[in-house]
């Protein structure tokens, strides 16, 4: 009886020995440039168990792995890197080389030295430039709008013996207000929608954000970092995620006290 209940309780031993060794555990490192420049919001995937974060502002990162998975590291403008886990004690330095980009000819004009003259012969040649790039292909307008009434332009045309008979209705009424109101909002919502199609909700939950709240924290980042709508609006992805880096911590400690707050009400 004793040898059977030794031989139970060896396997157990054994089972959770060999639990222990290949439990996912934390594995962390960090993510540079071949400048040794860091490099943040790369999308690092544990291949093996679908497993997926962010680098930090700092390039840092932590993933759950085991010994021999494969994690890989990708970020729009250089090469897609992989590494594979071998000891759980040494951390993962990546290096990410950045990929070539095309520049365009640059044309050396000659000169005349006559200052007028140059400046005259630039422009023109710039706007001829900038025609040829567009034959063919005309740019419409981002959003057809009706333009709002506006008070200056309103008096302006008065003091000049016309008057826009609409556009002082739009004014009294409290049209063009209302429009302007309602163009900055859909802007807004515009600039979110682009970074969420880019960053997914995952990032902001693991940053404690629920992900109800996502669309609300990035409008208090437009208000609180306005670099971050900045940044939005000319592209840049990478300067825009620096800007929201900072901007978490400040949130979520909002979002905690007001749900302390909410609870001491609650139990008043």
């Amino acid at each position: 009886m004793k040898s059977y209940f030794f031989k139970i309780f060896f396997l157990i031993l054994i089972f959770f020995v060999l639990s222990n060794l290949f439990s996912q555990q934390k594995i962390s490192g960090k993510i540079i440039s071949e400048n040794d420049m860091v490099i943040t919001q790369v999308l690092v995937v544990n291949i093996s168990n679908d497993k997926k974060t962010y680098s930090d502002a700092a390039g840092n990162f932590e993933i759950e792995a085991c010994l021999n998975d494969e994690i890989r590291f990708s970020k729009a403008g250089y090469e897609r890197a992989a590494k594979r886990i071998f000891d759980y004690n040494s951390s993962l330095n990546v290096v990410l080389i950045r990929i070539p980009e095309e520049i365009k000819e640059v044309e050396i004009l000659n000169l005349t030295g006559d200052l007028n003259k140059d400046s005259k012969r630039l422009a023109k040649e710039d706007k001829v430039a900038k025609l040829q790039e567009n034959i063919g292909l005309p740019k419409p307008p981002e959003k057809p709008r009706e333009v709002p009434a506006e008070l200056k332009k309103v008096l302006i045309a008065a003091a000049f013996g016309s008057v826009n008979v609409q556009a002082v209705y739009d004014l009294i009424s409290g049209k063009a207000r209302k429009q302007k109101r309602w163009y900055k909002y859909e802007d807004v919502q515009d600039k979110i929608s682009w970074i969420r199609k880019r960053i997914d909700d995952e990032y902001f939950v693991d940053s404690e954000i629920p992900a109800e709240r996502i669309s609300e924290f990035l409008e208090f980042s437009f208000i609180i970092k306005p670099d971050v709508e900045s940044a939005v609006k000319n592209k840049n992805l990478s300067r825009a995620m620096l800007g929201i880096e900072t901007v978490i911590p400040i949130y979520v400690e909002r979002l905690k006290n007001s749900t302390t707050n909410q609870l001491k009400s609650s139990t008043k």
